[in-house]
């Protein structure tokens, strides 16, 4: 939300001489972010003045339209003489007073402007608009001074539009709904510096009448608790938006579009109070507010026709037939706290104005924004909720300001249809505060404190004592919270107020104690050490959202009875598009690796370590805990029985080349081998040590099934890699032979004590062998054997050569390996690193029906 000081000096006395920077800090010290604090004064430099358009000449044979414009800007220019400015701005006419910069200024963004010839003609300046000046993003033409503006052309031009002034960019949280508006903001900066408030809403406004102002029936008042309406007539449907106006908007981020409108935005961000301005003769019949009908349609102010579901709240023209809703449910002109409809809405010619202001359901507002992607500013405040008793008020002021600059009679009558029931009490322990946050709250500081934000605090069922010191710390308060303090529900809630308003400072902050002796978790050391082993062999780490798309199982080929297609549904998922919980990492990964491949990247290793989440079938729903008591340990049971189980995976993918190409020779692209063995690398991590590691070919989805492999960890399965099934990669639009691999990290057993290595510092016997098997042996079956018949001796056994040809015959193939022997405490002689060789050799015959390839 963006606001000038000089409009919040209405509504609190703040000090004169305030620096920006302690005003930042206060609002800090309540709980506002505070984005950016600009003084404007500053973010122009040179001469900015009023100027008056003389004379405008168009110029044609361009590809868009250009005027070529003579200014009068008095003697700023020194010489008296109008100014010759190009400009493409249309929305001004000649007469029309506008502001200027002159050669030599310096707009927001360090933009200079200079003196140069364009279009054929010499422009000296611009003509500015509200964005170029960095007042707001309104880029559509320029600012025109209105009529109401007293400056004169030559006039320096920062206090016509607001450049004076300082502006505030603030990020309101979304239990913070009141301090959407500068009389929330106000009332904060007031206890901030202990100076008074001048509410706005304190002003008196006329009740409801028995006659309506026009005829309304709220057919659902959980949705809408409250309705008022006025109407005014005859107003003058060319009557401009003071320019004071305008000016805040514009600083606010709202465009101007008529007076009416405008008045509505206005006192929204005043008071709080989103408003609605009809054109009363552009409505036939009754108004009724109900809910809509599934398919219902309705056209929006942004000219988008919008299907409605049965959970959006609805305001229809009852004198219109709806063959959907029924005789009598009237056809929908606005969507509720949301956004106006065309067929109603005030146009150029418009005289007689309905102002409606409302209060609606916070819930049903957010759900409706969301799911039209509509995040107007009303739907903004009423999501994070308004205050109801401000309605009238607000009517009273839309209707006050709309007579004062726009003429026209103020109608008698007023609607109002409250349903809105009362705030009931919250019991707040009186030293609960001082037990919670473990700082001295005596009991007088605490409803001192509450009353300042407009709690009506009661001891018990009795009044409270005049010396609040009498207030003991055992007294129990009974705390109604004010109308605009939606967000304040519960004990919990008012021990918060207390500590902001008492000032966050004050809470030491203490650091715990680590106990001795305890470090990471293993958990956490594991995951350390597996994140570190990929990141040494090139893989690069990324972060994926956990959401996924309902269709993904069936891009990745997941069979209907795979565990893996069963998700976990978010109740309000980010995005319905994706709004399951991710059962694999590779989902989310490989859409990572497409959006890089898309972005230029063609040779990537990624990795990921992250959680996935598998649903527990049939656990029900979790028990309701409140906030008063610590959950007992059968309830926290409970609720986790119910919580998805969430094991740990790592997950890598690669595309390209692993070894890229140089002038050294063609790079080698990354393949199934490749994946394995970074598997490897990541168990090897994860210390679990290689003899309890068996790799075997295996069939699993979105793996190729030839080219897939199983990794066990004491015969249990892990893990999965290999190069991705050409169907998946033609899904997902990667490129050919992509690879992959997923292991479970929780499912791995705890890493043991890791022996130290033996060094021996005799020389090794190296000996390479070749065998000759069928090819549906594995590799790994074929180490393991030489390494069950070398003994002792062998240090090391690597394959490193494998070949198939017609000498081999079909369905043979040749897998050569380096063997490493050596022995601890001598050389090794030639005689018994051959027998060793050939221990080794007899037991991948015996075992796998192997021949040395050549023999």
């Amino acid at each position: 939300m963006r606001v000038s000081v000089s409009w919040l000096r209405e509504y609190v006395d703040l000090p004169a001489d305030l620096p920006i920077g302690d005003l930042e800090q206060a609002l800090v010290d309540l709980g506002i972010e505070v984005e950016s604090a600009v003084d404007l004064a500053e973010t122009v430099t040179g001469r900015l003045v009023v100027g008056e358009v003389r004379e405008i000449e168009e110029l044609t044979g361009f590809k868009k339209p250009i005027r070529f414009c003579r200014v009068d800007v008095g003697d700023a220019n020194g010489t008296g003489e109008p100014q010759e400015i190009v400009c493409g701005a249309r929305n001004f006419a000649a007469g029309d007073r506008v502001v200027v910069i002159l050669p030599g200024g310096v707009l927001p963004g360090g933009f200079a402007i200079g003196a140069r010839k364009t279009y054929g003609h010499n422009s000296a300046g611009m003509i500015c608009s509200a964005k170029e000046l960095g007042l707001g993003d309104d880029h559509s033409g320029i600012i025109v001074l209105g009529p109401d503006v007293a400056a004169k052309p030559g006039d320096d031009a920062r206090p016509v539009v607001g450049l004076d002034d300082v502006v505030l960019d603030l990020e309101i949280t979304p239990d913070r709904g009141y301090a959407l508006s500068l009389r929330g903001l106000a009332r904060e900066l007031s206890h901030a510096f202990d100076v008074p408030l001048r509410d706005p809403a304190l002003v008196p406004a006329p009740g409801g009448t028995e006659a309506p102002a026009y005829p309304v029936e709220v057919r659902d008042t959980v949705g809408c608790d409250r309705f008022t309406a006025r109407l005014v007539r005859g107003v003058d449907p060319n009557a401009p938006t003071p320019s004071w106006m305008q000016q805040r908007l514009v600083t606010a981020g709202i465009r101007s579009i008529s007076l009416p409108v405008d008045i509505t935005n206005y006192v929204m961000l005043e008071l709080g109070q989103p408003m609605h301005a009809f054109d009363a003769d552009r409505i036939v019949g009754t108004l009724v507010v109900r809910r809509a009908e599934a398919g219902e349609k309705l056209t929006t102010l942004d000219g988008v026709n919008r299907v409605l579901t049965a959970d959006d709240m609805v305001i229809c023209d009852a004198g219109l037939d709806n063959a959907l809703a029924g005789e009598g449910a009237g056809v929908p002109i606005s969507l509720a706290a949301v956004m106006g409809g065309e067929t109603s809405e005030v146009v150029a010619d418009t005289t007689n104005v309905l102002f409606e202001a409302a209060h609606w359901d916070p819930a049903m507002v957010g759900r409706t924004a969301r799911r039209h992607k509509l995040f107007s500013e009303a739907a903004k405040r009423w999501e994070r909720g308004v205050d109801p008793a401000v309605a009238l008020v607000a009517l009273e002021r839309a209707v006050r300001l709309l007579t004062e600059h726009g003429g026209g009679t103020a109608g008698a009558e007023i609607l109002d249809i409250d349903h809105v029931r009362p705030r009931s009490p919250i019991i707040l322990p009186a030293d609960l505060p001082t037990r919670r946050i473990g700082v001295e709250y005596p009991p007088a500081r605490v409803v001192a404190l509450l009353e300042q934000v407009g709690c009506t605090v009661a001891q018990g069922a009795d009044r409270l004592p005049e010396d609040l010191g009498a207030v003991g710390a055992g007294a129990t308060l009974s705390v109604t919270p004010p109308t605009w303090r939606p967000d304040l529900t519960d004990p919990a809630d008012l021990v918060e107020e207390v500590v902001r308003l008492d000032g966050y400072d004050r809470v030491p902050s203490v650091l715990p104690t680590a106990p001795p002796g305890r470090g990471l978790t293993p958990r956490q050391r594991r995951r350390r050490a597996v994140a570190g082993s990929l990141a040494e062999r090139g893989y690069v780490e990324v972060l994926a959202h956990p959401f996924v798309s309902p269709g993904l199982a069936d891009l990745l080929g997941l069979p209907a009875d795979d565990p893996r297609r069963p998700a976990v549904r978010l109740a309000n998922p980010l995005s319905e598009e994706e709004p399951m919980l991710r059962t694999t990492l590779l989902g989310p990964l490989l859409g990572i690796l497409k959006r890089n491949l898309g972005r230029g990247h063609r040779d990537l290793a990624l990795y990921e370590i992250g959680a996935v989440f598998h649903p527990r079938v049939g656990a029900g729903s979790p028990p309701a805990m409140g906030v008063d008591r610590r959950p007992t340990d059968a309830e926290f049971a409970a609720a986790d029985a119910v919580v998805p189980a969430q094991p740990v995976h790592v997950a890598a993918v690669l595309a390209g080349d692993l070894d890229p190409a140089g002038w050294w020779g063609a790079g080698r692209p990354a393949g199934w081998a490749d994946a394995i063995e970074a598997a490897r690398d990541a168990l090897d991590a994860a210390g679990v040590l290689g003899d309890r590691v068996e790799v075997r070919a295996a069939e699993y989805a979105p793996w190729h099934p030839g080219r897939c492999a199983e990794l066990l960890v004491d015969g249990s399965v892990v893990g999965h890699a290999g190069e991705l099934h050409p169907l998946v990669v033609a899904a997902l639009e990667l490129p050919r032979r992509t690879c992959a691999m997923e292991l479970d990290l929780d499912a791995l057993p705890a890493a043991g004590v890791t022996p130290a290595p033996a060094v021996s510092g005799f020389p090794p016997a190296l000996i390479d062998v070749a065998l000759v098997v069928d090819d549906s042996v594995p590799a790994e079956q074929v180490r393991r054997a030489l390494e069950a018949g070398a003994g002792d001796l062998l240090e090391d056994v690597r394959l490193f050569d494998v070949y198939s040809g017609a000498q081999l015959g079909a369905g043979r193939r040749s897998l050569a390996y380096k063997l490493t022997f050596r022995a601890p405490d001598r050389t090794l002689t030639v005689e018994e690193a051959v027998a060793a060789r050939d221990a080794a050799v007899a037991v991948a015959a015996e075992r796998l029906g192997a021949t040395l390839r050549g023999a």
